[in-house]
């Protein structure tokens, strides 16, 4: 469609859900289940792909500050992050093309109910990702890391919402990080992922400026103020958080299966 045709206020509706977007993911993770979601509400007239490409481009935006904000406030491992990010973007590019070739219906459920288990396990182990004590060290970190990032970045490219709060779940239940540690992480991971996945919709010409421009600055301030309180509030709000995140997650596949 026409990018001249998008209404003033439907934009303006859509940049206010985008600073929360970008709060929430900085925090934990999942600002595209706010986004996304939105945009197709709002501008039902759009294309598939120039929702996902708009979306990406202010995202990545606000991912990049949450990160830079992380970074430069914390000690990062960032061998370790590079590697994972590597791994997490070829994966993320992998996973369109399986998309296109398995039906996602199949995967859907069996998410589901991993999904509820995981929401299930971290509400009930009170102490999950309070403290940052690492299960694995050298080789053996930079493994189960990578590892961790192309199965993620696989779901990104296949299924797609809550790809952060999914890695922030990995890093600390299976490498024994805080939460904290874990979202910084994840948010340079991200952010690597998704740089690898605008390059082609920025080739295509599927992103609307009009729109995304907007979007990524309020993205960006929302990442700004969420990676600033997770900082702040540390781990139990950041679990908080995570749980809140994780129940909309399940809301919103079971409202695709149905």
């Amino acid at each position: 469609m026409d990018v001249h045709e998008l209404s003033v206020w439907l934009i303006v509706a859509a940049t206010i859900g985008a600073l929360f977007a970008g709060f929430i993911d900085a925090v934990v993770g999942g600002g595209g289940l706010v986004q996304v979601p939105l945009l197709f509400i709002l501008f039902p007239e759009l294309s598939h792909v120039q929702v996902i490409a708009s979306n990406r481009f202010a995202s990545l935006s606000g991912t990049t500050v949450a990160a830079f904000q992380y970074g430069r406030k914390m000690k990062m491992p960032w061998k370790i992050i590079g590697i994972t990010g590597i791994f997490t973007a070829l994966a993320a590019y992998g996973g369109t093309f399986a998309m296109r070739s398995i039906d996602s219906a199949t995967f859907k459920p069996m998410l589901l109910v991993i999904l509820i288990a995981l929401t299930i396990y971290s509400f009930i182990k009170k102490d999950l990702g309070n403290k940052h004590a690492l299960k694995y060290q050298g080789n053996k970190l930079i493994l189960f890391s990578s590892l961790i990032g192309a199965t993620m970045g696989f779901y990104n490219g296949f299924i797609g919402p809550g790809t952060g709060t999914l890695l922030v779940f990995s890093f600390v239940s299976i490498l024994g990080m805080g939460f904290l540690e874990s979202s910084a992480q994840s948010k340079v991971i991200n952010a690597m992922a998704d740089a690898a996945s605008l390059i082609g919709f920025l080739l295509s010409g599927a992103v609307l400026f009009k729109l995304a421009i907007p979007m990524m600055a309020a993205n960006m301030l929302g990442g700004f103020i969420g990676s600033r309180a997770a900082m702040l509030r540390g781990n139990q709000f950041i679990r908080y958080v995570f749980l809140f995140v994780m129940s909309v997650l399940i809301i919103r596949l079971s409202w695709d299966l149905l």
